[in-house]
């Protein structure tokens, strides 16, 4: 199974957040093929201490990386065009990681439901 690990789980593990650590523990333990993106890097690691980031950084190395490409970054923004027409909002980063996850076949580990279901985007929450 293929899983894409959303901000919330990396900042929620490097935080010592027991339910996070577990499910990642799990997933390892399962043999999930794990990813990561351009946006969960840049927003993992945009803020903490010295500390914090350094594990940040260990949680994001042995995990696959996808870049975001041209036909991902289409559905992103056909995504958030529906949603802003429709009256609501949906941000530029978990529009962009939904779109990355669909792009692998990949489930989105996270803590933040609601954005990514609305998407139609396949999610674990823990």
């Amino acid at each position: 199974m293929r899983y894409l690990l959303d901000t919330t789980l990396i900042i929620d593990h490097a935080h010592g957040y027991g339910p996070a650590m577990a499910l990642l523990h799990k997933l390892y333990e399962d043999g999930a093929e794990l990813f990561t993106c351009d946006v969960v890097v840049c927003e993992a690691l945009s803020g903490g201490s010295d500390e914090h980031l350094a594990v940040v950084s260990r949680l994001l190395e042995p995990l696959d990386y996808v870049v975001t490409d041209p036909a991902a970054a289409r559905l992103a923004a056909d995504a958030r065009l529906r949603r802003h027409r429709s009256g609501g909002k949906l941000g530029l980063g978990n529009a962009l990681i939904a779109a990355a996850a669909a792009g692998l076949g990949a489930t989105i580990v996270t803590r933040n439901r609601p954005d990514f279901e609305r998407q139609g985007a396949s999610v674990l929450g823990y």
